[in-house]
């Protein structure tokens, strides 16, 4: 019962974060005589004199508003100028929207009918040393910042700009510093118990059993394959994020890099936002005590036994077990 109560007050707060936003942007339509602006404007050059043109690939504010509402393909497109506009600016706050709010309520869903996993911990094994909890905190409390901050940017003008947002982003590139090392590190440190088996295919098949709670031995290694999953979208995932983020932050290419950049950025985000959702649901939630394991690094024997088959063979073979 106490991990239900903590888990609504997770969902509550993710609530309170996104609650306030509007599922996507709302601009005017600009029109003129029935017609879309888009229509009748011609581009930049219309609106700014040469000489008070830095750019001549960037769009101005009736063109922006235009194509939020009236989609791609404007006789004046330029580049990525228009794409960018369109779902960087009106698609991207619904999925993230769908994101934060529906994979919560979708595991509150699983919670309340399939209920936690629970097992014997009597025998306690050491499956993470010391350095592999150091490190794997070490990277994930900065992207869970990151994560955390860049929501705030994602909604910054429904959460009224200004002082948070700017705090948000300056704690989003601090947080990139120490994370870019770690994760490099976690991705070395667990790259071969991450690599795919043949085993892997059979725990997607039965959902790794966490669809009924029958303690019938699961197909799976030191991790299972949802787990490898989330290693390869938090390691190769975050550094497409890291490598997209500082091209954007340095300005290092032109106009449409730039656009293609934060295309990239937000796509792999929501992608990387759903996973580590549930990376939180399964490790606090799913399974009873699964955070112990990478607080002090142990694991009961019941539950290497029966959702690790294959690794807890590799740890009789040893004698550990």
């Amino acid at each position: 019962m106490r991990n239900f109560t903590k888990f609504l007050r997770i969902f509550a707060l993710l609530l309170a974060m996104v609650g306030g936003a509007a599922l996507a942007a709302d601009p005017s339509v600009p029109n003129k005589d029935g017609k879309q602006y888009a229509e009748l404007i011609e581009g930049n050059n219309a609106l700014i004199t040469p000489e008070q043109r830095a750019n001549p690939l960037l769009y101005g504010g009736p063109e922006v508003a235009a194509i939020k509402t009236w989609g791609v393909g404007s006789p004046n497109s330029k580049g990525l100028g228009e794409i960018f506009t369109l779902v960087q600016g009106h698609y991207f706050a619904l999925l993230f929207t769908i994101v934060v709010i529906g994979v919560p309520l979708a595991f509150l869903g699983h919670f309340m009918l399939i209920g936690q996993r629970k097992f014997k911990h009597g025998k306690m094994i050491r499956v993470f040393s010391g350095y592999n909890i150091c490190v794997h905190w070490c990277a994930a409390v900065p992207f869970v910042l990151l994560c955390l901050t860049g929501l705030v940017m994602m909604f910054g003008d429904k959460l009224g700009g200004g002082a948070l947002v700017r705090f948000a982003r300056d704690v989003h590139g601090i947080a990139t510093c120490v994370f870019a090392p770690f994760g490099a590190l976690m991705f070395l440190m667990w790259l071969k118990d991450s690599l795919p088996k043949g085993y892997d295919i059979k725990w997607f098949m039965i959902m790794g059993g966490y669809l009924s709670q029958e303690n019938r031995p699961i197909p799976a290694g030191k991790f299972n394959a949802g787990q490898k999953v989330w290693f390869w979208v938090a390691t190769l995932g975050g550094a497409v994020m890291v490598i997209t983020g500082a091209i954007m932050f340095f300005q290092s290419g032109a106009i449409d890099t730039l656009r293609l950049m934060a295309l990239v950025h937000s796509v792999v985000g929501i992608l990387v936002v759903a996973m580590l959702i549930t990376h939180i649901y399964m490790a606090v939630f799913a399974i009873e005590g699964a955070l112990q394991s990478i607080l002090n690094g142990k694991m009961g024997e019941e539950e290497i036994a029966i959702l690790h088959t294959y690794y807890y063979a590799e740890l009789k073979k040893q004698g550990i077990a």
